[in-house]
């Protein structure tokens, strides 16, 4: 299967700075919230652009947050609760409902975007709680997901609460992880987030349900707040990548550039019908060895670079 997506130039930076930016705008007062798309913003020299983007479908490493929020005002004016299946995106409108999936065990579901973050490097989305619980990466504290735009969200409506129950439904046909593709200018970095936090009270045990039928799975329609399973890649890797050309003259240009950094690598994908070149280094094993190089090339003065997984 095909993935093809628009080039975007939005830009993503962090530092100690922003973190408590975030944790300032996560805490004001609110009320019941409203939509929200917001305007550009600088954070050290990097400009996050938030926009309405229907085609939004990118892959990277999410994390998640939990109990020093819970309570909070969202960036929305929402109240964040760790146990609701919300989410926080650095473009994306609040709210608006993306479907996140866990591309290391194909679990699926549906979130509310209500909050702004991740303020970490390496990451492209930060889950409430009880949304890394129901994929299945609470303890270990970070994913490989892939996270798609489904629409606007209902303002002032509550996030769906989950019971536990996975229900198994008929493969997507996913033959390989999209990738996320930028313009020749400065990419927006998936920042980092550092260690999960501490050990929270378990949550209700996961019941996994009988797999319907693949008709009844292709009639159906998922409701809010139901974890599905879904076909994934064998296999993903890590890459870091710094900027996407449509020029391979100009991708080749940065790589000599990077050389004191590490053998970068041009590859070459077609969007939209157009060859686009791609400049990484990988793969990596680990999101810690991916999180280590992507410090080295941010260092280097290329903060647009961000973590992908394909």
């Amino acid at each position: 299967m095909r993935f093809a997506f628009p080039l975007r130039a939005a830009l993503v930076g962090l530092s100690i700075t922003l973190l408590v930016g975030c944790a300032m705008d996560r805490g004001r007062v609110g009320g019941s919230g409203g939509y929200k798309v917001g305007t550009p913003y600088q954070i050290n020299g990097v400009w996050y652009y938030p926009k309405e983007d229907p085609f939004y479908d990118e892959t990277g490493i999410a994390s998640w947050y939990g109990s020093d929020f819970h309570g909070k005002a969202t960036a929305n004016g929402e109240r964040y609760d760790m146990d609701a299946l919300t989410a926080a995106h650095r473009t994306l409108p609040m709210p608006t409902i993306v479907r996140v999936t866990n591309l290391e065990n194909g679990r699926s579901i549906r979130l509310r975007v209500n909050d702004r973050g991740p303020y970490a490097r390496g990451r492209i989305i930060d889950l409430s709680r009880r949304a890394a619980t129901l994929l299945g990466f609470q303890d270990k504290g970070t994913a490989r997901v892939r996270v798609q735009f489904e629409g606007r969200a209902e303002v002032g409506a509550a996030p769906p609460q989950h019971d536990g129950e996975v229900v198994a439904t008929r493969p997507n046909d996913l033959k390989s992880a999209p990738v996320s593709t930028v313009s020749s200018a400065e990419l927006a970095p998936p920042p980092g987030a550092s260690a999960a936090p501490p050990p929270q009270p378990t949550p209700p045990p996961i019941r996994v349900a009988q797999a319907p039928s693949s008709a009844q799975a292709g009639a159906s329609i998922e409701p809010d707040g139901v974890v599905t399973t879904v076909a994934i890649p064998a296999s993903t890797r890590l890459w870091i990548q710094v900027g996407a050309f449509l020029s391979r003259s100009n991708a080749t240009r940065l790589a000599e550039r990077l050389i004191y950094v590490g053998p970068a690598q041009v590859s070459t994908s077609v969007i939209n019908g157009k060859p686009l070149y791609r400049v990484r280094f990988g793969p990596f094993a680990n999101v810690a060895e991916a999180d280590a190089m992507l410090d080295k090339v941010i260092n280097k003065g290329q903060n647009g670079a961000q973590i992908v997984v394909d």
